[in-house]
C-alpha cells in the first residue's frame, strides 16, 4: 500500500505458510510498533521470524557479493508466496545462550572495549623507575602510530629519569588476552580439589557407593578393581582399615586383571583393566569431559576461590598502576553502570586541556553503548560481573541493548519476547527504547505475551486460534483499543480485565506442614541474612526486582542444598540453616527439548519404545526377523540409507542459502519401504507417528501403556501435537509441559519442583493451562516455587516470598512474604504496588 506522495506504509505479506501457518495473508505497517499475539504453538514466530526476520536479511544479505555471501550463514527461502516492501531486518531471539566464566557484562556488553581504549590513551601511567607520568597527546599518538619490532613507536621516555618502556595499548588491557592474569589465566578464580566431596557418605559400602567421584561416567567398576586389590567392599567405608583407605583414596594408578561377574552369574576377565582411586578418577574425568552437563558433574567435587594473585580482577596485577580518573581499570570496572557518568566528570576535571576533544569523543562512544542498558533498568550491574551469574532477564536485556543502540534508520527490528525475566517496572523502559526505535525512523515487530507491551502497541496482529493444526490464522488485527472490543481476539479480555485470571485451588495436604522448610542464606552475591519459610505441599511466588537475587537464593542456594543433604554431601557454604524434610528436587525450564531433529515426542516419552515393541511382537515381523531395531529411524536397520532417519535431505548450493527438501526416496517418513509395509490394524508405524495425540487415543484406548501416556499429554494440553513432532521446534510453553509428564502419574510427597520464569512464552490463557498442571503435581503432594514475574501466576500462588526492594547491591532484602491476596492489599514494595493494580484491574480487590 502506498499513500498518496507515493511512500510505501505496510509489508504486504501473500500466501504464508511456514510452519502451521495456513496460507495467511497480512499486512504489516512501517514505521510503527507492531505486537504479534496469540497462544503457545499458534504460529506467532513463524510468523516474525520465519517470514519478516527470514526475508528480510535473506533480501540485504543477496545484495552482497557472492564471495561475502559464501561466508555468511543464511536464512532459508520461506515458504511464502509473495512479500513486498520488506526492509532489511535484524533480530533478537528469545533465550540467550549462558555465558562462559570468561564473559563479563562489560566484555558481553562491549563497554570494556571503550573502557580498554580510554585507559590506553588517556591513562597517567607509571615509568619502570616509579616515576608518574601524566596523560598527554603525544602518549596517546604514541599508541596510534605504526611500528615494528626495529620501530621506536609506541615508546614512551620519562621526563624525570629518561627511561623508555612501551606504552600501553587497548590490548594490553583485555583479560582475555595480553592483560590476563598468569595465576588464573583470566577468570579471577582457581579451583581447588575439595577432599570433602570425594566420599559422598561414609556408612555407604563401596558396592553401595560410597565414593562420590567414582559415579562420573565411566568409572562404576572401580569398586570391583578396589576389591581385586584387597579392599573390602561390603562393609561401611568408615570401618575399613587405614591401609584399604589408603588404596581408595591414593592407590597406584596402574592396569590390572579383573574377574567381572554379571547377574547372571556369568564371569568375564580381563587382563588390562585401569585403576583410578578416588582422586585421579576427577582429575581424569576433568581432562576428557566435553559437555557443559559433564563438567557441570565433575565441579561438584571442586570449590572456587578467588585468584589470590588478581584478587578475581582477572587482570595482570602491573596493569593497575595507569589510572584514569584517579581509579585503575579494575576499580572502575568494579563501578555500577550508573556511576560511569561521575568516573567520566571526574576524568575530564584531571586531564590538561590539550586531552579534553580526545576525552569527549570517547566518553560519547562510551555513552551511547550506556544508554540503553540504564533504559533497561541495568544501572545495578558492574562491568565486573561474571557473565554467568546473570539471570536470563538480565541476559536477554544486555543483548536487546546490544541490538538497539546501533540507532540505524530504515531497518526492521523483530522481537522474541524481550519481556523475558523483566519486572513489571522494567517494561515501561523497554517501551520507552521500542519508542525511540521508532522515532529514529525504523519498523517494530514484537512478539509477546506481556499485556502492558501489547496495550502500547501502535497496531496488534492476533494468531491462532489456537496450538499446532488448530492454529496459524489470523484471527484478530487492529489497534489495542479495537482488539478490547473485538469478540474474537483471545488477548482483549486481559487487556479490558473481564478475563477470568483465577484458577481454581488445589487444597494443601494435611501433611504440608511437616513439609515446610526453612532456609537461611548469608553473604552470597546480594544475598545478606535472607531467613524464609517455605511452606510444604503449597504453590510459592519467589518475586522481584530483577536483580533482586531470586536465582541466587532458589536456583543457587536452596536446589543445591536440598541436593547435598540428599546424597550426604556439605551444604554450600552460603547456608547458616537447613531444616526441610524435601529429599528431591526438580527443576524446570522452558529451554527447547533435543538438540536435533530426531528428537520427537514420541522419542521423548515412552510411547516411541512401546510403538517398536508392539510392530517387533507382530507375526510378520518375527518371521522377517524384524526385531526392535528395525522400528527406529535411528537405527540403521529401519532408517531410510538415503536420509538417514532425518527425513530430509540438505542441498549445498554454493553463495545461496542451503536447501533443504523431503526425502525424495522416503518422502519424509525416514523409514525404509519395507518397514513402511508392516502393518498394524491397518496402520504402519509412518502412519501412526502422523497422528496427532488426540486421534491417538481413539486408535490405543486399548493399549494400556501407550494409551497411558496419550492421556497425559492430553491433560496437559498437548493434545494436539502430533506422535512424531519435532521436540526442538516447540514452543517453551510446550516443552515446559512435556517435561513434566512423567512426574504426573507418581506420589510427589517430598519432591520440590521449581520452575524459573515459567511464563516464558505463554498467552495468558496458556498461563491457566499451566496453572492446571501445578495443581495437578500439588494434588500429588508436591510443593512448588516459581521464580516469576508474571502476575497472574503471583495471583494464583499459595504464598509470596517478595525480594527487593531493587537489583544489586540495592536488592536482596526480604521485603514482604505471605499470602498474595493479603500482602496486595497494603503493598509495601514496588512489585506489590503492580500486583495489587493488577487485583484492581481484575476486580479481586
Amino acid at each position: 500500500m502506498k499513500t498518496a506522495n507515493n511512500k510505501v506504509t505496510q509489508i504486504e505479506v501473500r500466501g504464508g505458510n511456514v510452519h502451521n501457518l495456513k496460507n495467511i495473508d497480512v499486512n504489516i505497517p512501517l514505521n510503527k510498533f507492531v505486537a504479534i499475539s496469540g497462544p503457545s504453538g499458534s504460529g506467532k514466530s513463524s510468523l516474525a521470524m520465519g517470514i519478516l526476520y527470514a526475508e528480510g536479511s535473506r533480501r540485504y544479505l543477496e545484495a552482497l557479493s557472492t564471495y561475502t555471501r559464501r561466508r555468511i550463514s543464511q536464512s532459508k527461502q520461506s515458504d511464502v508466496k509473495e512479500i513486498r516492501h520488506i526492509p532489511s531486518a535484524i533480530a533478537l531471539r528469545q533465550r540467550p545462550n549462558v555465558p562462559s566464566e570468561r564473559s563479563t557484562v562489560g566484555s558481553m556488553s562491549e563497554i570494556f572495549n571503550v573502557v580498554r581504549l580510554i585507559f590506553s590513551r588517556l591513562g597517567s601511567t607509571i615509568c619502570p623507575n616509579g616515576h608518574r607520568i601524566q596523560p598527554s597527546l603525544k602518549i596517546a599518538q604514541a599508541m596510534d602510530l605504526p611500528g615494528g619490532a626495529d620501530s621506536k613507536m609506541g615508546i614512551i621516555k620519562c621526563p624525570t629519569c629518561g627511561v623508555e618502556f612501551m606504552a600501553k595499548s587497548a590490548e594490553d588491557f583485555a583479560f582475555n588476552s595480553g592483560g590476563a592474569c598468569k595465576r588464573c589465566h583470566g577468570t579471577g578464580k582457581v579451583r581447588q580439589l575439595d577432599e570433602n566431596q570425594l566420599i559422598g557418605d561414609e556408612n555407604q559400602t563401596l558396592a553401595e557407593g560410597a565414593v562420590a567421584s567414582w559415579h562420573l561416567p565411566g568409572r562404576n567398576f572401580m569398586p570391583t578393581v578396589a576389591e581385586t586389590l584387597g579392599v573390602r567392599i561390603n562393609i561401611p567405608y568408615k570401618d575399613l582399615t587405614d591401609h584399604e583407605k589408603d588404596i581408595v583414596l591414593h592407590g597406584a594408578k596402574k592396569q590390572y586383571p579383573v574377574d567381572f561377574r554379571t547377574s547372571t552369574g556369568r564371569v568375564f576377565h580381563t587382563d588390562k583393566t585401569l585403576y583410578e582411586n578416588a582422586y585421579e578418577a576427577v582429575y581424569d574425568s576433568l581432562k576428557s569431559v566435553k559437555s557443559e552437563r559433564a563438567i557441570k558433574k565433575v565441579n561438584q567435587f571442586f570449590h572456587f576461590s578467588v585468584c589470590p594473585v588478581c584478587h578475581g580482577t582477572r587482570l595482570n596485577p602491573d596493569l593497575l598502576s595507569q589510572l584514569v580518573g584517579g581509579a585503575n581499570i579494575a576499580q572502575v570496572a568494579d563501578l555500577s553502570l550508573s556511576k560511569l557518568r561521575d568516573w567520566e566528570n571526574q576524568t575530564k576535571e584531571l586531564l590538561p586541556s590539550e586531552m579534553q576533544a580526545m576525552a569527549n569523543v570517547l566518553f560519547q562512544n562510551l555513552t551511547e553503548t550506556l544508554h540503553p542498558l540504564l533504559e533497561l533498568g541495568l544501572d545495578y550491574l558492574t562491568l565486573s560481573r561474571s557473565g554467568n551469574t546473570l539471570s536470563t532477564g538480565e541476559l536477554q536485556r544486555i543483548q536487546l541493548a546490544k541490538t538497539l543502540r546501533t540507532q540505524t534508520t530504515g531497518v526492521l527490528y523483530v522481537l522474541d519476547e524481550p519481556s523475558i525475566g523483566l519486572h513489571p517496572d522494567n517494561i515501561r523502559g523497554l517501551i520507552r527504547v521500542f519508542k525511540a526505535l521508532i522515532a529514529q525512523g525504523n519498523s517494530l515487530v514484537v512478539v509477546d505475551h506481556e499485556v502492558d507491551i501489547i496495550e502500547a502497541a501502535d497496531w496488534v496482529i492476533e494468531v491462532g486460534p489456537g496450538s499446532g493444526d488448530a492454529g496459524g490464522e489470523i484471527i484478530a488485527e487492529g489497534t489495542p483499543e479495537d482488539l478490547r472490543h473485538q469478540a474474537s481476539s483471545l488477548i482483549g479480555p486481559f487487556m479490558s480485565g473481564t478475563a477470568n485470571i483465577m484458577h481454581e485451588k488445589v487444597p494443601t495436604s494435611k501433611n504440608g506442614k511437616l513439609l515446610t522448610t526453612q532456609v537461611k542464606v548469608d553473604h552470597y552475591f546480594n544475598l545478606h541474612d535472607i531467613d524464609v519459610k517455605i511452606p510444604g505441599n503449597e504453590i510459592t511466588a519467589v518475586t522481584g526486582f530483577s536483580g533482586a537475587g531470586k536465582t541466587s537464593f532458589i536456583i543457587n542456594s536452596l536446589v543445591p542444598a536440598i541436593m547435598a543433604k540428599q546424597q550426604g554431601r556439605q551444604l554450600p557454604k552460603q547456608i547458616q540453616f537447613l531444616k526441610t524434610k524435601l529429599s528431591n528436587v526438580v527443576t524446570v525450564d522452558s529451554k527447547p527439548i533435543g538438540k536435533n531433529s530426531r528428537s520427537s515426542l514420541s522419542t521423548y516419552t515412552s510411547i516411541m519404545d512401546n510403538l517398536r515393541r508392539l510392530f517387533a511382537d507382530l507375526p510378520e515381523s518375527k518371521k522377517k526377523h524384524y526385531g526392535v531395531a528395525y522400528f527406529s529411524y535411528n537405527n540403521k536397520q529401519g532408517a531410510c540409507e538415503h536420509c538417514g532417519g532425518v527425513g530430509t535431505i540438505s542441498l549445498d548450493i554454493q553463495y545461496l542459502p542451503d536447501m533443504e527438501e523431503v526425502c525424495p526416496y522416503c518422502h519424509g517418513t525416514r523409514y525404509k519401504d519395507e518397514i513402511q509395509k508392516i502393518h498394524w490394524r491397518g496402520y504402519s508405524l509412518v502412519d501412526l507417528l502422523n497422528l496427532s495425540v488426540k486421534q491417538a487415543l481413539e486408535v490405543f484406548k486399548d493399549v494400556p501403556k501407550i494409551e497411558k501416556q496419550l492421556q497425559l499429554l492430553d491433560e496437559i494440553g498437548l493434545d494436539y501435537l502430533h506422535l512424531g513432532e519435532s521436540t526442538p521446534s516447540l514452543s517453551g510453553g510446550e516443552a515446559q509441559r512435556l517435561k513434566l509428564v512423567n512426574h504426573l502419574n507418581k506420589k510427589q510427597e517430598g519432591t520440590l519442583f521449581v520452575f524459573d520464569e515459567p511464563s516464558i512464552g505463554l498467552h495468558p490463557n496458556d498461563v491457566q493451562t499451566l496453572l492446571g498442571v501445578m495443581n495437578r503435581l500439588k494434588q500429588k503432594g508436591a510443593t512448588i516455587v516459581l521464580i516469576t514475574h508474571d502476575l497472574d501466576l503471583m495471583a494464583n500462588a499459595d504464598y509470596m516470598i517478595d525480594l527487593g526492594p531493587k537489583g544489586g547491591s540495592a536488592g536482596g532484602k526480604v521485603m514482604a512474604s505471605g499470602r498474595p491476596l493479603e500482602l496486595a492489599q497494603e503493598p509495601t514494595s514496588l512489585t506489590l504496588k503492580y500486583l495489587s493494580k493488577h487485583f484492581k484491574k481484575f476486580t479481586l480487590i
